[in-house]
């Protein structure tokens, strides 16, 4: 790309013919995109050194985007594991996937998921600088300057096209915070590397305090910024209380000064949010960042369903994204509980997946409905082969098929000879499609 940004390409009129077939795909015109990308409503993230095949859009009226995220930890920590995950979240239609990696091998990991993902690849760099401190001075409070500024152009340098930079965790946000107590304090593991740092060392975030020089890393690599919600609500007693959107304040200036400097930028959201309150935190994100994407944790909308997170997080991603998330991040059965497995990674997308078409077709995002319908005209002529291959998940619905026949193939075991769609056909009733 020239050695130039998206942005700054963008800015001189040169516009990369993958941005032509992107906008083909989604239905929008090439130059409502670029305008979407100009105006920091989009990002298409793109390390100029990851040559993907399935790059995408987020935001800007596109549809709804999915992440799945991946990684190990000191416990499990095995390369093939998290290839297999990988797989797996590509298998299912995950639009990207973070590696957030905490142990083991970290750098042959997140170089080996770069390598093998299709697909846009994020990652954490403040968890390795975390690690390396923990390993090389005894404690994550040990972390340098240099250590965090290392982990971030590592990243970058291995093909990382976003990272989450945990850079609205102040000092100021977090009097905010001793001041307003909470039921469940800080459960980022980035926010509470760097609340700890403050709090042990008494100075000022670095990457708050050195943003330009973040900027000038991403700058080099065309990495996008995904604004990190430190001080995400961790339970719905604690949602959209003043530690969380004063945070959201600091990162709508740094998302200013971000798109200046030709660095494209997304903001990421609460995790645990009641439904009654996500309408008012995409509202509140949009306004005070200025239109950037929202990337959104779930949200998870209740607190008492381990083991069925996907599903509280499925809940809240689709009326999140109907009031204009943009990239929902999957929560996984194991949320709260373990590491995932390539299972729970499947399941994960597919719910998070479903939050996001919901949300596509009830704002009527092209193609949408269309999906719909062909579904809909494959039940009304009895033709299951067709239904299975328009499911979201063919595999599962041939499975649950397959997996209860009926004595007569045209129906299935739920209704059998009394299936409703056959004897309204057999009584003669025939009336015309009134949607095109």
């Amino acid at each position: 790309m020239n050695g130039k940004t998206l942005l700054e390409r963008l800015r001189k009129g040169d516009i990369p013919v993958v941005l032509e077939r992107l906008a083909g795909d989604e239905g929008m015109e090439t130059e409502a995109l670029v305008e979407a990308l100009l105006e920091g409503r989009a990002v298409v993230p793109s390390n100029l050194s990851h040559a993907m095949e399935r790059p995408c859009v987020v935001g800007g009226g596109s549809r709804v985007k999915v992440n799945a995220n991946l990684g190990t930890s000191s416990d499990y920590a095995g390369l093939d594991d998290e290839l297999a995950k990988l797989k797996a979240a590509v298998d299912a239609g995950a639009d990207a996937v973070m590696d957030l990696s905490t142990g083991g091998p970290i750098d042959e990991v997140r170089k080996a998921v770069v390598a093998a993902s299709p697909v846009p690849v994020g990652t954490v760099p403040i968890y390795q600088a975390a690690v390396r401190a923990q390993e090389e001075r005894g404690s994550i409070v040990a972390i340098t300057e240099e250590d965090i500024f290392r982990a971030v152009e590592d990243h970058c340098a291995s093909g990382v096209d976003f990272i989450t930079v945990h850079c609205g965790v102040t000092m100021g946000v977090l009097e905010t915070l001793k001041a307003n107590p909470r039921v469940a304090d800080i459960v980022s593991r980035g926010g509470a590397f760097l609340a700890g740092w403050i709090l042990h060392n008494e100075r000022e975030n670095p990457l708050y305090e050195q943003f330009d020089r973040l900027l000038e890393i991403a700058h080099a690599f065309d990495a996008a910024l995904s604004l990190g919600d430190g001080f995400r609500p961790g339970c719905v007693a604690d949602a959209t209380d003043r530690a969380q959107i004063q945070e959201l304040i600091v990162l709508g200036e740094l998302a200013e000064r971000a798109r200046k400097a030709g660095v494209q930028v997304m903001i990421e959201g609460p995790g645990h949010v009641p439904l009654d309150q996500i309408a008012s935190n995409i509202a509140l994100e949009k306004r005070l960042c200025h239109g950037a994407p929202f990337y959104v944790l779930g949200p998870i909308v209740t607190d008492v369903a381990p083991g069925y997170d996907h599903i509280t997080a499925a809940i809240g991603g689709a009326l999140a994204a109907f009031h204009g998330a943009d990239f929902l991040c999957y929560v996984t059965p194991s949320e709260h509980l373990r590491l995932p497995s390539p299972e729970d990674v499947w399941d994960g997308v597919m719910a998070s997946r479903i939050a996001a078409h919901a949300a596509d077709l009830a704002k009527g995002i092209p193609g949408a409905l269309h999906w719909d319908r062909r579904m809909a005209r494959h039940r009304k002529c009895l033709d299951w082969e067709g239904q299975i291959r328009e499911a979201i998940d063919p595999e599962r619905a041939r499975r649950l098929r397959e997996s209860s026949r009926p004595r007569d193939e045209e129906v299935c075991t739920m209704c059998s000879e009394f299936c409703a769609i056959r004897t309204v056909r057999e009584a003669g009733f025939q009336a015309k499609e009134g949607i095109s």
